[in-house]
């Protein structure tokens, strides 16, 4: 059996998306030769103070909701594992849409034993109709990194075989869960799904990127602070990267220098929060969860 667990902590406005891609093509006898009933979905509400919970329970018993009063990621994570059915085992982020063919799709390399594939994810479809000039400038470099389209961290998606599961359950409370999941897992024992897509809606305004990428920094430094296989690893942008881009595409200069500018902005308002080893301000981007 399948298990997806999605951590949902006051995802009243975007919930209902979600599981509705995911319960559309999966009910009722067998889809895609997989029955309905091998896909085991929990939400996690952890801290809730919306209609979040209500939200989920109406999509039916197929979804399940477990509601935990502190608003931790990690702590949801940890319950919904609590909770969870079976492998492979996919975790969800609320605000991202994926369908039943993409969970498919994730779980298979997964389920073959001679492939050595431990973590999986989708490919990123990131729609930019309605975002700022400045925003669809930062995202057409971003989407091209190497370390970007290889990792499989900021997707909103992971899936893991037993094994894989082992492996990400030892990690420690992190900011960056997805970053920390993605470098513990060598070239060869992850894998991005060409067949499996997902929607991750990015933030619409300035402000709120720079919400996205302060967080990004702060939680980028206290993984690299981390002993141990995948602490002192960083997927960072090098100047090597942009350059390399620049040449292959000359128009996406003034795109890169824009990409530039946010990532020295974002690093100088983090300072503060690293020196003071605060990792557990979250700021959140609600711009990304309008409908």
């Amino acid at each position: 059996m399948t298990s997806i667990v999605i951590p949902a902590h006051n995802e009243a406005r975007v919930i209902g998306r979600l599981l509705d891609s995911l319960l559309t093509g999966s009910a009722g006898g067998v889809a895609g030769g997989v029955a309905e009933d091998e896909t085991d979905i929990v939400v996690v509400c952890n801290g809730c103070t919306d209609d979040t919970a209500r939200i989920a329970a109406q999509r039916g018993p197929r979804v399940r909701v477990v509601e935990i009063p502190v608003p931790s990621k990690h702590a949801a994570l940890r319950a919904g594992d609590d909770h969870a059915a079976g492998f492979p085992r996919l975790y969800v982020d609320a605000d991202v849409v994926l369908s039943a063919a993409a969970v498919r799709a994730l779980a298979a390399p997964l389920t073959d034993d001679t492939s050595g594939v431990l973590a999986t994810a989708p490919e990123r479809r990131i729609p930019l109709a309605g975002c700022g000039r400045r925003v669809r400038a930062y995202y057409r470099v971003w989407q091209r990194l190497p370390a970007v389209r290889a990792g499989l961290f900021g997707r909103g998606v992971i899936a893991v075989s037993k094994a894989g599961h082992a492996r990400i359950a030892a990690l420690p409370p992190l900011m960056a869960d997805d970053l920390a999941a993605s470098l513990a897992f060598g070239e060869r024992e992850r894998l991005v799904v060409g067949a499996a897509e997902v929607v991750v809606h990015p933030p619409r305004t300035w402000r709120d990127l720079m919400k996205r990428r302060v967080r990004a920094a702060v939680s980028t430094a206290q993984v690299e602070q981390r002993p141990g296989p995948e602490g002192g690893a960083s997927a960072r942008t090098g100047v090597t990267d942009l350059t390399a881009m620049i040449r292959r595409e000359p128009r996406l200069l003034p795109s890169v220098a824009v990409f530039l500018a946010a990532a020295v902005l974002a690093r100088r308002r983090a300072r503060q929060a690293i020196r003071a080893q605060d990792f557990g301000t979250w700021l959140r981007d609600d711009s990304s969860r309008q409908n």
